[in-house]
């Protein structure tokens, strides 16, 4: 069963983390030429009363990455909004597509073997569009990754982006 608000809803392409985990889910604007979903859904675990941590890495939601802690409101149909990140766990967010012309083809998983010696991971939207939206740890190597971000957007392998950064990242 896909749990999924609306027509212009995200389908639920997260795999859910091990565990006790709810769904809460996030608004926002569509961008123009993107994907025409203006809600996403992330797994998360209760941390209090109307509290969760963020347990997979957002495809479309900017601002929220892995392991913060968001604040969130129920409505009458028992759905779990988010209203504000209240505490941040100094991971970052980035997300890459492979250009399929390139010499990476399609292929996500060869964008994975790319940050492999960062020890990042993440997760691949689908098999039809090979988005992959990566975790990366605050304890991470942040210019080295950004250089490899760079890198692969000049060599032709992708498009990059980040869409949640610390100031440690935007220094790095």
């Amino acid at each position: 069963m896909t749990d999924v608000p609306g027509p212009g809803a995200a389908s639920d392409h997260h795999d859910r983390p091990s565990g006790d985990a709810i769904k809460v889910w996030f608004r926002f604007v569509p961008r123009e030429d993107w994907l025409p979903y203006d809600t996403e859904g992330l797994w998360a675990t209760t941390v209090g009363a109307d509290t969760a941590q963020v347990k997979n890495v957002p495809f479309l939601q900017d601002g929220v990455a892995f392991d913060d802690v968001v604040y969130y409101e129920t409505d009458a149909d028992g759905r779990r909004w988010s209203r504000r990140r209240v505490e941040e766990s100094g991971n970052c967010t980035i997300r890459l597509l492979p250009i399929p012309s390139g010499p990476l083809g399609r292929s996500a998983r060869a964008v994975h073997e790319k940050f492999a010696p960062f020890g990042l991971g993440g997760e691949v939207f689908s098999e039809d569009l090979p988005l992959v939206a990566m975790n990366v740890p605050a304890d991470a190597n942040f210019a080295g990754i950004k250089q490899l971000m760079a890198a692969g957007e000049e060599a032709g392998w992708w498009f990059a982006e980040t869409s949640c950064a610390n100031q440690r990242w935007r220094d790095a």
